[in-house]
């Protein structure tokens, strides 16, 4: 299926949202968190997972700029031809309609971020159908997070609880400073029935999910979106 590239919006010097449609076929439905499989001309497929809701009318993928021979690099390169094509829908992606009532902790690391804000915004319609929301976000520079208008506006008008950490931060960060993980130990106590979403890289997944089982969480309620 091709895809348009309707617009883009810079969240720092490598990290941007592309925003894609069908050209011409049918919108195909997809799972909160699910992930794609985007190929560009000659570019070998690349996998990157949705970062918008599947209600919405146009698809987001939040990308880092990579230096490589793929689609995640093409994309940025002004002297390239934007012909994108969906090749397939993968994954578990985050089946949050199963957990009506639970507490629901967003655990995401970098770009990470992206498959869960995609259950986040899924979610946010029937927001008074769940409990807490509570999204722990890590990055190494503050340059590093995306989306902080819409979290400081948007998500904090729906009572979405945010906690923000830095692995590498400067001198005007006041918050807390190391791994995202580090922020489950004061939290997780507070929460009633909770399930977590996690999204990082692999390391920091086994590290989430090792932390989670100490503090209770059974297999079940501990969800990876792919």
């Amino acid at each position: 299926m091709r895809l348009d590239i309707t617009r883009r919006q810079k969240h720092s010097p490598l990290i941007w949202s592309f925003f894609m449609t069908p050209h011409s076929a049918a919108r195909p439905d997809f799972i909160a968190g699910q992930v794609a499989v985007l190929e560009m001309d000659s570019y070998k497929p690349t996998y990157i997972a949705f970062a918008s809701a599947p209600h919405e009318d146009e698809f987001e993928f939040l990308i880092k700029r990579s230096t490589s021979q793929n689609v995640t690099g093409a994309l940025f390169d002004p002297h390239i031809a934007k012909q994108v094509t969906l090749k397939e829908i993968v994954g578990r992606g985050f089946p949050v309609n199963d957990y009506v009532g639970h507490d629901l902790v967003f655990v995401a690391m970098g770009t990470g971020l992206a498959p869960l804000r995609s259950a986040l915004r899924h979610v946010l319609p029937n927001r008074a159908a769940y409990g807490r929301l509570l999204v722990l976000y890590g990055a190494r520079t503050l340059e590093d997070f995306c989306y902080q208008d819409e979290m400081q506006n948007e998500w904090a008008a729906q009572g979405v609880e945010l906690r923000q950490v830095l692995s590498q931060p400067d001198a005007s960060w006041s918050g807390p400073t190391g791994y995202v993980q580090s922020l489950l130990d004061n939290l997780i106590p507070e929460l009633t029935n909770p399930v977590a979403l996690v999204c990082g890289s692999q390391e920091m997944m086994a590290q989430t999910k090792e932390r989670l089982a100490t503090l209770g969480f059974a297999p079940e309620k501990i969800l990876t979106n792919y």
